[in-house]
Protein backbone atom coordinates (compact mmCIF):
# COMPACT_ATOMS: atom_id res chain seq x y z
CA UNK A 1 0.00 0.00 0.00
CA UNK A 2 2.58 2.50 -1.13
CA UNK A 3 1.45 6.06 -0.61
CA UNK A 4 -1.13 5.11 1.98
CA UNK A 5 -0.94 5.34 5.76
CA UNK A 6 -3.01 2.77 7.68
CA UNK A 7 -4.41 3.81 11.03
CA UNK A 8 -6.07 1.38 13.42
CA UNK A 9 -9.24 2.66 15.11
CA UNK A 10 -11.17 0.79 17.77
CA UNK A 11 -14.12 2.02 19.75
CA UNK A 12 -16.94 1.06 22.06
CA UNK A 13 -20.50 1.81 21.02
CA UNK A 14 -23.16 2.16 23.69
CA UNK A 15 -26.16 0.03 22.67
CA UNK A 16 -28.28 0.09 25.86
CA UNK A 17 -28.43 2.66 28.65
CA UNK A 18 -28.01 6.39 28.47
CA UNK A 19 -26.24 7.30 31.67
CA UNK A 20 -22.86 8.34 30.33
CA UNK A 21 -21.91 11.74 31.68
CA UNK A 22 -18.89 12.28 29.49
CA UNK A 23 -21.03 13.62 26.68
CA UNK A 24 -24.09 12.79 24.64
CA UNK A 25 -22.17 10.65 22.16
CA UNK A 26 -22.60 6.88 22.27
CA UNK A 27 -19.25 6.00 20.68
CA UNK A 28 -15.99 6.00 22.64
CA UNK A 29 -12.69 5.76 20.77
CA UNK A 30 -10.03 3.44 22.19
CA UNK A 31 -6.55 5.00 21.85
CA UNK A 32 -3.78 2.46 21.18
CA UNK A 33 -1.49 3.99 23.78
CA UNK A 34 -3.56 4.04 26.96
CA UNK A 35 -6.24 2.07 28.73
CA UNK A 36 -9.90 3.06 29.05
CA UNK A 37 -11.47 2.55 32.48
CA UNK A 38 -15.27 2.35 32.67
CA UNK A 39 -17.13 3.11 35.90
CA UNK A 40 -18.90 5.65 38.07
CA UNK A 41 -15.75 7.35 39.34
CA UNK A 42 -15.20 10.77 37.74
CA UNK A 43 -11.58 9.81 37.07
CA UNK A 44 -12.66 7.04 34.64
CA UNK A 45 -12.33 7.60 30.90
CA UNK A 46 -15.95 6.45 30.41
CA UNK A 47 -18.02 7.83 33.28
CA UNK A 48 -21.50 6.51 34.06
CA UNK A 49 -24.19 8.25 36.07
CA UNK A 50 -23.84 7.09 39.69
CA UNK A 51 -27.55 7.52 40.43
CA UNK A 52 -28.78 5.73 37.33
CA UNK A 53 -26.33 2.82 37.30
CA UNK A 54 -25.99 1.67 40.89
CA UNK A 55 -25.05 -1.81 39.69
CA UNK A 56 -21.86 -0.37 38.14
CA UNK A 57 -18.81 -0.15 40.39
CA UNK A 58 -16.72 2.99 40.81
CA UNK A 59 -14.01 1.39 38.64
CA UNK A 60 -15.84 -1.48 36.98
CA UNK A 61 -13.84 -2.66 33.95
CA UNK A 62 -10.94 -1.61 31.75
CA UNK A 63 -10.14 -2.00 28.04
CA UNK A 64 -6.37 -2.18 27.48
CA UNK A 65 -4.35 -2.02 24.26
CA UNK A 66 -1.96 -4.84 23.52
CA UNK A 67 0.64 -4.84 20.79
CA UNK A 68 0.60 -8.09 18.84
CA UNK A 69 3.73 -7.65 16.75
CA UNK A 70 6.56 -5.23 16.02
CA UNK A 71 4.70 -3.83 13.00
CA UNK A 72 2.32 -2.04 15.40
CA UNK A 73 -0.73 -4.22 14.98
CA UNK A 74 -2.89 -3.76 18.05
CA UNK A 75 -5.36 -5.82 19.96
CA UNK A 76 -7.52 -4.82 22.89
CA UNK A 77 -8.31 -6.87 26.00
CA UNK A 78 -11.15 -6.49 28.48
CA UNK A 79 -10.50 -6.96 32.19
CA UNK A 80 -12.86 -6.83 35.15
CA UNK A 81 -11.64 -4.64 38.01
CA UNK A 82 -13.05 -6.78 40.83
CA UNK A 83 -16.47 -5.21 40.31
CA UNK A 84 -19.34 -5.99 42.68
CA UNK A 85 -21.75 -7.24 40.00
CA UNK A 86 -19.31 -8.58 37.44
CA UNK A 87 -18.44 -7.84 33.82
CA UNK A 88 -20.01 -9.98 31.09
CA UNK A 89 -18.61 -10.64 27.63
CA UNK A 90 -21.16 -12.04 25.18
CA UNK A 91 -23.34 -13.15 28.09
CA UNK A 92 -20.56 -14.96 29.98
CA UNK A 93 -19.12 -13.58 33.20
CA UNK A 94 -15.52 -12.50 32.84
CA UNK A 95 -13.08 -13.73 35.46
CA UNK A 96 -9.81 -13.10 33.63
CA UNK A 97 -8.74 -10.68 30.94
CA UNK A 98 -9.95 -11.68 27.48
CA UNK A 99 -9.20 -10.41 24.01
CA UNK A 100 -11.93 -8.45 22.25
CA UNK A 101 -13.13 -9.14 18.72
CA UNK A 102 -15.39 -7.03 16.51
CA UNK A 103 -19.01 -7.41 17.51
CA UNK A 104 -18.26 -8.52 21.08
CA UNK A 105 -20.92 -7.32 23.51
CA UNK A 106 -19.79 -6.03 26.91
CA UNK A 107 -22.27 -5.77 29.81
CA UNK A 108 -21.51 -4.11 33.15
CA UNK A 109 -23.47 -6.34 35.49
CA UNK A 110 -26.14 -8.76 34.33
CA UNK A 111 -28.68 -5.98 33.74
CA UNK A 112 -26.37 -3.00 33.31
CA UNK A 113 -25.36 -0.85 30.35
CA UNK A 114 -24.03 -2.67 27.29
CA UNK A 115 -21.33 -1.76 24.77
CA UNK A 116 -20.31 -3.32 21.46
CA UNK A 117 -16.64 -3.45 20.55
CA UNK A 118 -15.96 -2.39 16.96
CA UNK A 119 -12.73 -2.11 14.99
CA UNK A 120 -11.78 -0.37 11.76
CA UNK A 121 -8.78 0.49 9.59
CA UNK A 122 -8.53 4.01 8.22
CA UNK A 123 -6.46 4.34 5.04
CA UNK A 124 -5.25 7.85 4.26
CA UNK A 125 -3.87 9.05 0.91
CA UNK A 126 -3.11 12.63 -0.09
CA UNK A 127 -6.54 12.85 -1.74
CA UNK A 128 -8.85 10.46 0.08
CA UNK A 129 -9.58 8.82 3.40
CA UNK A 130 -11.16 5.36 3.37
CA UNK A 131 -12.67 3.73 6.46
CA UNK A 132 -12.98 -0.02 6.41
CA UNK A 133 -14.23 -2.08 9.34
CA UNK A 134 -11.95 -5.12 9.42
CA UNK A 135 -11.60 -7.86 11.99
CA UNK A 136 -8.23 -8.38 13.60
CA UNK A 137 -5.99 -11.15 12.34
CA UNK A 138 -6.79 -14.40 14.06
CA UNK A 139 -5.35 -14.19 17.53
CA UNK A 140 -5.22 -16.53 20.44
CA UNK A 141 -6.01 -15.85 24.06
CA UNK A 142 -4.64 -12.76 25.73
CA UNK A 143 -2.39 -14.84 27.95
CA UNK A 144 -0.46 -16.23 24.97
CA UNK A 145 0.94 -12.76 24.22
CA UNK A 146 3.25 -10.54 26.15
CA UNK A 147 1.26 -9.08 29.02
CA UNK A 148 1.35 -5.44 29.98
CA UNK A 149 4.16 -4.74 32.39
CA UNK A 150 3.37 -3.10 35.68
CA UNK A 151 5.52 -0.06 36.54
CA UNK A 152 8.27 -0.68 39.06
CA UNK A 153 7.36 2.33 41.20
CA UNK A 154 5.23 1.81 44.28
CA UNK A 155 2.64 4.41 45.21
CA UNK A 156 1.81 5.58 48.71
CA UNK A 157 -1.68 4.05 48.52
CA UNK A 158 -0.20 0.73 47.44
CA UNK A 159 1.89 0.69 50.59
CA UNK A 160 -1.04 1.83 52.74
CA UNK A 161 -4.14 0.42 50.97
CA UNK A 162 -6.57 1.57 53.65
CA UNK A 163 -6.06 5.20 52.59
CA UNK A 164 -7.44 4.63 49.08
CA UNK A 165 -10.24 2.14 49.66
CA UNK A 166 -12.64 4.67 51.15
CA UNK A 167 -16.29 3.70 50.84
CA UNK A 168 -15.39 0.35 49.29
CA UNK A 169 -14.62 -0.91 52.80
CA UNK A 170 -18.26 -0.65 53.81
CA UNK A 171 -19.70 -1.64 50.43
CA UNK A 172 -17.46 -4.51 49.40
CA UNK A 173 -15.42 -5.58 52.43
CA UNK A 174 -18.24 -6.15 54.94
CA UNK A 175 -16.75 -3.60 57.34
CA UNK A 176 -19.91 -3.16 59.42
CA UNK A 177 -20.37 -6.92 60.02
CA UNK A 178 -16.68 -7.09 60.91
CA UNK A 179 -17.03 -4.28 63.44
CA UNK A 180 -20.08 -5.92 65.01
CA UNK A 181 -18.23 -9.24 65.20
CA UNK A 182 -15.37 -7.61 67.11
CA UNK A 183 -17.83 -5.92 69.48
CA UNK A 184 -19.68 -9.16 70.18
CA UNK A 185 -16.42 -11.07 70.72
CA UNK A 186 -15.33 -8.49 73.31
CA UNK A 187 -18.72 -8.75 75.01
CA UNK A 188 -18.44 -12.55 75.07
CA UNK A 189 -15.08 -12.26 76.81
CA UNK A 190 -16.49 -9.70 79.22
CA UNK A 191 -19.38 -11.97 80.26
CA UNK A 192 -17.35 -15.11 80.95
CA UNK A 193 -18.67 -16.43 84.24
CA UNK A 194 -22.07 -14.76 83.72
CA UNK A 195 -23.97 -17.52 81.89
CA UNK A 196 -27.25 -15.70 81.31
CA UNK A 197 -25.65 -12.55 79.91
CA UNK A 198 -23.25 -14.62 77.82
CA UNK A 199 -26.12 -16.67 76.38
CA UNK A 200 -27.97 -13.51 75.33
CA UNK A 201 -24.87 -12.15 73.57
CA UNK A 202 -24.08 -15.44 71.83
CA UNK A 203 -27.69 -15.90 70.73
CA UNK A 204 -27.94 -12.33 69.45
CA UNK A 205 -24.76 -12.63 67.42
CA UNK A 206 -25.74 -15.96 65.85
CA UNK A 207 -29.17 -14.56 65.01
CA UNK A 208 -27.56 -11.48 63.45
CA UNK A 209 -25.25 -13.69 61.34
CA UNK A 210 -28.11 -15.92 60.19
CA UNK A 211 -30.25 -12.94 59.25
CA UNK A 212 -27.37 -11.20 57.47
CA UNK A 213 -26.99 -14.29 55.30
CA UNK A 214 -30.64 -14.03 54.23
CA UNK A 215 -30.31 -10.26 53.75
CA UNK A 216 -27.39 -10.73 51.37
CA UNK A 217 -29.33 -13.33 49.41
CA UNK A 218 -32.31 -11.00 49.03
CA UNK A 219 -30.11 -8.19 47.74
CA UNK A 220 -32.50 -5.34 48.50
CA UNK A 221 -31.58 -2.53 50.84
CA UNK A 222 -33.98 -2.03 53.73
CA UNK A 223 -33.21 0.33 56.64
CA UNK A 224 -31.84 -1.53 59.64
CA UNK A 225 -34.22 0.24 62.00
CA UNK A 226 -37.22 -1.00 60.01
CA UNK A 227 -35.96 -4.57 60.26
CA UNK A 228 -35.20 -4.10 63.95
CA UNK A 229 -38.72 -2.76 64.48
CA UNK A 230 -40.15 -5.91 62.91
CA UNK A 231 -38.15 -8.14 65.28
CA UNK A 232 -39.00 -6.05 68.34
CA UNK A 233 -42.65 -5.88 67.28
CA UNK A 234 -42.92 -9.66 67.35
CA UNK A 235 -41.19 -9.76 70.73
CA UNK A 236 -43.67 -7.21 72.09
CA UNK A 237 -46.61 -9.24 70.80
CA UNK A 238 -45.31 -12.36 72.54
CA UNK A 239 -45.07 -10.45 75.83
CA UNK A 240 -48.53 -8.88 75.48
CA UNK A 241 -52.06 -10.21 76.09
CA UNK A 242 -52.33 -10.77 72.33
CA UNK A 243 -50.49 -14.07 72.80
CA UNK A 244 -53.15 -15.28 75.24
CA UNK A 245 -55.84 -14.45 72.67
CA UNK A 246 -53.99 -16.43 70.00
CA UNK A 247 -53.58 -19.40 72.34
CA UNK A 248 -57.28 -19.31 73.24
CA UNK A 249 -58.36 -19.29 69.58
CA UNK A 250 -55.90 -21.74 68.04
CA UNK A 251 -55.35 -24.11 70.96
CA UNK A 252 -58.65 -23.75 72.76
CA UNK A 253 -61.33 -23.29 70.13
CA UNK A 254 -59.47 -24.87 67.21
CA UNK A 255 -57.91 -28.38 67.51
CA UNK A 256 -54.42 -27.13 68.24
CA UNK A 257 -53.83 -28.14 71.84
CA UNK A 258 -50.27 -29.31 72.41
CA UNK A 259 -49.92 -32.89 73.70
CA UNK A 260 -48.55 -33.51 77.16
CA UNK A 261 -45.47 -35.77 77.63
CA UNK A 262 -47.70 -38.52 79.09
CA UNK A 263 -50.26 -38.37 76.27
CA UNK A 264 -50.08 -41.02 73.54
CA UNK A 265 -51.38 -39.95 70.12
CA UNK A 266 -50.88 -40.99 66.51
CA UNK A 267 -48.64 -39.10 64.11
CA UNK A 268 -51.65 -37.90 62.11
CA UNK A 269 -53.29 -36.43 65.21
CA UNK A 270 -50.01 -34.84 66.25
CA UNK A 271 -49.60 -33.32 62.79
CA UNK A 272 -53.11 -31.84 62.91
CA UNK A 273 -52.52 -30.35 66.34
CA UNK A 274 -49.22 -28.86 65.28
CA UNK A 275 -50.80 -27.42 62.15
CA UNK A 276 -53.32 -25.43 64.18
CA UNK A 277 -51.48 -24.89 67.46
CA UNK A 278 -48.02 -24.10 66.05
CA UNK A 279 -48.22 -23.56 62.30
CA UNK A 280 -51.32 -21.40 61.86
CA UNK A 281 -50.98 -19.64 65.20
CA UNK A 282 -47.30 -18.75 65.17
CA UNK A 283 -47.08 -17.89 61.47
CA UNK A 284 -49.99 -15.47 61.75
CA UNK A 285 -48.46 -13.95 64.87
CA UNK A 286 -45.10 -13.43 63.14
CA UNK A 287 -46.85 -11.96 60.09
CA UNK A 288 -48.45 -9.16 62.12
CA UNK A 289 -45.40 -6.82 61.93
CA UNK A 290 -45.21 -7.42 58.16
CA UNK A 291 -48.88 -6.53 57.76
CA UNK A 292 -48.36 -3.55 60.03
CA UNK A 293 -45.48 -2.29 57.87
CA UNK A 294 -47.69 -2.67 54.82
CA UNK A 295 -50.47 -0.62 56.44
CA UNK A 296 -48.07 2.11 57.63
CA UNK A 297 -46.35 2.31 54.24
CA UNK A 298 -49.64 2.98 52.47
CA UNK A 299 -50.21 6.05 54.63
CA UNK A 300 -46.79 7.60 53.96
CA UNK A 301 -45.36 9.52 51.03
CA UNK A 302 -42.10 8.81 49.19
CA UNK A 303 -39.40 7.99 50.11
CA UNK A 304 -40.71 6.78 53.49
CA UNK A 305 -43.40 4.58 51.97
CA UNK A 306 -40.76 2.58 50.07
CA UNK A 307 -38.43 2.36 53.08
CA UNK A 308 -41.03 1.14 55.56
CA UNK A 309 -43.79 -0.45 53.52
CA UNK A 310 -44.25 -3.76 51.72
CA UNK A 311 -44.38 -3.22 47.96
CA UNK A 312 -42.88 -6.41 46.60
CA UNK A 313 -42.02 -9.98 47.70
CA UNK A 314 -38.47 -9.02 48.77
CA UNK A 315 -39.90 -6.55 51.29
CA UNK A 316 -42.11 -9.28 52.72
CA UNK A 317 -39.22 -11.74 52.99
CA UNK A 318 -36.92 -9.25 54.72
CA UNK A 319 -39.54 -8.17 57.25
CA UNK A 320 -40.86 -11.71 57.75
CA UNK A 321 -37.44 -13.17 58.50
CA UNK A 322 -36.65 -10.25 60.82
CA UNK A 323 -39.88 -10.95 62.68
CA UNK A 324 -38.82 -14.59 62.98
CA UNK A 325 -35.51 -13.54 64.54
CA UNK A 326 -37.35 -11.76 67.34
CA UNK A 327 -39.65 -14.75 67.84
CA UNK A 328 -36.75 -17.25 67.93
CA UNK A 329 -34.66 -15.22 70.36
CA UNK A 330 -37.47 -14.78 72.88
CA UNK A 331 -38.69 -18.36 72.55
CA UNK A 332 -35.18 -19.79 72.94
CA UNK A 333 -33.87 -17.53 75.69
CA UNK A 334 -37.17 -17.19 77.52
CA UNK A 335 -38.48 -20.75 77.35
CA UNK A 336 -36.29 -23.54 75.97
CA UNK A 337 -32.92 -22.66 77.49
CA UNK A 338 -34.28 -21.99 81.00
CA UNK A 339 -36.31 -25.20 80.87
CA UNK A 340 -33.41 -27.46 79.94
CA UNK A 341 -31.08 -25.68 82.36
CA UNK A 342 -33.55 -26.27 85.19
CA UNK A 343 -34.07 -29.91 84.24
CA UNK A 344 -30.35 -30.70 84.04
CA UNK A 345 -29.31 -28.57 87.01
CA UNK A 346 -28.27 -25.04 87.87
CA UNK A 347 -24.55 -25.82 87.81
CA UNK A 348 -22.04 -26.14 84.98
CA UNK A 349 -23.88 -29.09 83.45
CA UNK A 350 -27.09 -27.08 83.14
CA UNK A 351 -25.27 -24.11 81.63
CA UNK A 352 -23.55 -26.37 79.09
CA UNK A 353 -26.84 -28.03 78.16
CA UNK A 354 -28.43 -24.61 77.70
CA UNK A 355 -25.63 -23.48 75.40
CA UNK A 356 -25.78 -26.73 73.44
CA UNK A 357 -29.48 -26.13 72.81
CA UNK A 358 -29.15 -22.41 72.14
CA UNK A 359 -26.66 -22.65 69.26
CA UNK A 360 -28.58 -25.09 66.99
CA UNK A 361 -31.93 -23.42 67.70
CA UNK A 362 -30.74 -19.95 66.70
CA UNK A 363 -28.49 -21.07 63.85
CA UNK A 364 -31.11 -23.49 62.58
CA UNK A 365 -33.73 -20.76 62.36
CA UNK A 366 -32.63 -20.26 58.73
CA UNK A 367 -34.33 -23.59 58.03
CA UNK A 368 -36.93 -23.05 60.76
CA UNK A 369 -38.80 -19.95 61.88
CA UNK A 370 -37.02 -17.68 59.37
CA UNK A 371 -37.83 -20.08 56.53
CA UNK A 372 -41.54 -20.27 57.35
CA UNK A 373 -41.97 -16.55 58.01
CA UNK A 374 -39.86 -15.50 55.03
CA UNK A 375 -41.87 -17.82 52.81
CA UNK A 376 -45.13 -16.30 54.02
CA UNK A 377 -43.61 -12.83 53.63
CA UNK A 378 -42.98 -13.62 49.96
CA UNK A 379 -46.69 -14.24 49.46
CA UNK A 380 -47.62 -11.06 51.31
CA UNK A 381 -45.41 -9.07 48.95
CA UNK A 382 -46.71 -11.00 45.94
CA UNK A 383 -50.28 -10.15 46.96
CA UNK A 384 -49.30 -6.47 46.91
CA UNK A 385 -47.94 -6.84 43.37
CA UNK A 386 -51.05 -8.72 42.21
CA UNK A 387 -53.95 -7.29 44.25
CA UNK A 388 -56.66 -8.87 42.09
CA UNK A 389 -55.53 -12.35 43.28
CA UNK A 390 -54.44 -11.31 46.77
CA UNK A 391 -56.74 -13.61 48.77
CA UNK A 392 -55.78 -16.66 46.74
CA UNK A 393 -52.10 -15.80 47.06
CA UNK A 394 -52.29 -15.15 50.81
CA UNK A 395 -54.25 -18.35 51.45
CA UNK A 396 -51.71 -20.52 49.64
CA UNK A 397 -48.79 -18.82 51.37
CA UNK A 398 -50.31 -19.01 54.85
CA UNK A 399 -51.29 -22.67 54.57
CA UNK A 400 -47.93 -23.64 53.01
CA UNK A 401 -45.89 -21.93 55.73
CA UNK A 402 -48.07 -23.45 58.46
CA UNK A 403 -47.75 -26.91 56.90
CA UNK A 404 -43.95 -26.72 56.82
CA UNK A 405 -43.92 -25.55 60.42
CA UNK A 406 -46.24 -28.34 61.55
CA UNK A 407 -44.27 -30.97 59.63
CA UNK A 408 -41.04 -29.94 61.39
CA UNK A 409 -42.66 -30.08 64.85
CA UNK A 410 -44.33 -33.43 64.20
CA UNK A 411 -41.37 -35.27 62.63
CA UNK A 412 -39.12 -34.22 65.50
CA UNK A 413 -40.72 -36.90 67.64
CA UNK A 414 -40.21 -39.68 65.09
CA UNK A 415 -36.82 -39.75 63.41
CA UNK A 416 -33.81 -37.44 63.18
CA UNK A 417 -33.30 -38.29 59.51
CA UNK A 418 -36.83 -37.12 58.68
CA UNK A 419 -36.10 -33.93 60.58
CA UNK A 420 -33.14 -33.33 58.28
CA UNK A 421 -35.33 -33.85 55.23
CA UNK A 422 -37.96 -31.39 56.46
CA UNK A 423 -35.31 -28.85 57.41
CA UNK A 424 -33.69 -29.02 53.99
CA UNK A 425 -37.12 -28.77 52.37
CA UNK A 426 -37.97 -25.64 54.39
CA UNK A 427 -34.64 -24.05 53.53
CA UNK A 428 -35.18 -24.86 49.83
CA UNK A 429 -38.64 -23.27 49.95
CA UNK A 430 -37.17 -20.05 51.36
CA UNK A 431 -34.34 -19.95 48.84
CA UNK A 432 -36.74 -20.57 45.95
CA UNK A 433 -38.93 -17.73 47.20
CA UNK A 434 -35.92 -15.40 47.38
CA UNK A 435 -34.80 -16.22 43.85
CA UNK A 436 -38.31 -15.76 42.48
CA UNK A 437 -38.71 -12.52 44.44
CA UNK A 438 -35.50 -11.17 42.93
CA UNK A 439 -36.75 -12.03 39.44
CA UNK A 440 -40.08 -10.28 40.10
CA UNK A 441 -38.57 -7.26 41.82
CA UNK A 442 -39.38 -3.85 40.25
CA UNK A 443 -35.95 -2.72 41.51
CA UNK A 444 -34.09 -5.71 40.07
CA UNK A 445 -31.46 -3.56 38.36
CA UNK A 446 -30.40 -2.19 41.76
CA UNK A 447 -30.17 -5.59 43.46
CA UNK A 448 -26.77 -6.22 45.01
CA UNK A 449 -27.18 -9.98 45.49
CA UNK A 450 -25.54 -10.77 42.13
CA UNK A 451 -22.15 -10.38 43.77
CA UNK A 452 -23.13 -13.18 46.16
CA UNK A 453 -25.04 -15.68 44.04
CA UNK A 454 -24.37 -14.56 40.50
CA UNK A 455 -27.04 -13.10 38.20
CA UNK A 456 -30.60 -14.39 38.73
Amino acid sequence: MTGKNARHNAFLRLVSGNGATSGSESRYSLPPTKEMVIGRDPSCQVVLDAMMYRMVSRRHAVVRPLSLSPDSKFSWVLCDLNSANGTYLNGQRLYECQELHPGDRISLGADGPQYVFEYEFTYQTPATTVNQVTPLPSATNYHSHTQLKQPDSVSFTQLFPIISTGKDLTRKAYLVPGILTVIFVVLMFATVGQPQANQVIVATYIAFAAYYFVYQLCGKEKPWWVLMASALGTTAILLSPVLDLFIFVFRGILPGSLPSPQESITFTELLVRMFFGAGLMEELLKALPVLGAFAIGRMLSSPWREKIGVWEPLDGILLGTASAVGFTLLETLGQYVPDITQNVGTGAAGQLAGLQLLIPRILGSVAGHMAYSGYLGYFIGLAVLKPSRSWQILSIGYLSAAALHALWNATGSINALLLVVVGVLSYAFLMAAILKARALSPTRSQNFATRFLGPK
